[in-house]
């Protein structure tokens, strides 16, 4: 048990200055001046000169590794726990990319399940870039309803030379096949779509919103920030269509593509457009290649996308560009907790799981990680690792 003292909370939203017990993984109580309690054996951490958020929830990593268009040699290596933790991410959706054939949904299923047995919480989405979608059981319902940890699909490849180059009307049966699984299992059946720089931008999301009853929920476009073109469709798709879009954060801030934005930019610039504070969440594109293509389709260059970036993203459009703490946190918490129909994550409230950072209230650097109750990283630094790690 822990009992964080005197320390401001933010919810996300702000609290002011609280105490929060935590117990048996969940936040037990939360209000001013709470009783230590020491003969029960609760451990008192001050929280003076910080600020308390809930445990970032990363809903695009690739936790086997990605990549592998410039052949087997550039195959991204299986992501580790301290890459998780020690930017404060506490759940991640885990996914496969453009190979739905060297890395199978049997090799992500058993990946999530050990990251869960090293102490954060996972889930997975079926499916890959490829349509039709390779499933574990041979159907999309079926593997949402019948397997725990699966949420929804993806990410389905749209508007992209390494996609299937799917009909609007397969892309469809996809989005609605895993929203119908999603109520049938109590589930999200959310569809994580990654969007190429293909002339046909969102068009695939609107031809769902147009044709049929599916609401803008079940549809998740990631990477909407890699052109500025991708960017203000994706803007005035979140606008006009109540549509949600997700921004990227594992791009090197220094080394942008000409045409590429920053995600802390790209958050200030959908919120000044008018955009919903709801409809927004950042994810990593954690352990997954970032390849880079010359005009002509052949690989330019190739990097490693980094979980880290999402708090970092989140940190620098409040430092840098100006969003309020509130808005750019719900971007990391509450809002993708919502679409992933996770009540228990992404907030701190009684009942909640300890899923929780505690950062520096000038600096918003990281301080302490809990997740599910169990310090992670303590004054900066990562005490637990995986099974794998070597010991710092």
């Amino acid at each position: 048990m822990y009992l964080i003292q005197n320390i401001h909370v933010y919810a996300p939203e702000d609290l002011g200055i609280r105490d929060v017990l935590t117990g048996g993984g969940k936040i037990l109580k939360i209000g001013e001046r709470l009783p230590a309690e020491k003969a029960y054996g609760v451990t008192v951490i001050d929280g003076s000169g910080k600020i308390l958020m809930p445990g970032l929830i990363d809903a695009h990593v690739h936790i086997l590794g990605g990549g592998g268009e410039g052949g087997a040699r550039t195959r991204t290596p299986e992501i580790m726990l301290s890459d998780i933790i020690s930017g404060g991410v506490t759940t991640v959706v885990g996914c496969l990319g453009t190979d739905g054939c060297t890395r199978t949904m049997s090799n992500l299923l058993a990946k999530a399940k050990g990251l869960e047995e090293e102490g954060i919480t996972t889930y997975v989405y079926t499916g890959s870039y490829q349509v039709p979608v390779r499933t574990l059981t041979g159907s999309i319902m079926d593997d949402i309803i019948l397997l725990d940890k699966v949420v929804g699909t993806g990410e389905i490849a749209v508007s992209d030379h390494r996609s299937s180059q799917p009909t609007k009307e397969e892309f469809a049966r996809i989005v609605a096949d895993t929203r119908v699984g999603g109520i049938l299992s109590g589930k999200a059946g959310l569809v994580n779509i990654h969007m190429g720089d293909g002339g046909e931008k969102l068009e695939f999301l609107r031809y769902v919103r147009r044709y049929t009853q599916i609401p803008p929920a079940n549809m998740l476009p990631t990477h909407i920030n890699r052109s500025r073109t991708l960017m203000n469709d994706g803007i005035d798709y979140a606008k006009n269509l109540g549509g949600y879009i997700d921004l990227t954060t594992s791009s090197d801030p220094d080394f942008l593509e000409p045409d590429e934005v920053k995600a802390s930019c790209g958050l200030k610039l959908a919120l000044d457009a008018g955009v919903g504070e709801e409809q927004i969440t950042f994810s990593s594109d954690g352990q997954g290649s970032l390849p880079v293509f010359y005009p002509d389709g052949t690989l330019k260059g190739l990097g490693v996308g980094k979980v880290s970036s999402l708090y970092r993203e989140m940190r620098d459009a409040v430092m840098e560009d100006g969003v309020p703490l509130v808005k750019a946190l719900r971007t990391v918490t509450s809002n993708p907790a919502a679409l992933l129909k996770l009540p228990h994550k992404g907030r701190i409230a009684e009942g909640a799981d300890a899923d929780l950072v505690l950062a520096d209230d000038k600096s918003l650097v990281v301080d302490t990680v809990l997740a599910k109750g169990v310090v992670m990283v303590s004054d900066g630094r990562t005490i637990v690792r995986g099974t794998f790690e070597a010991a710092p």
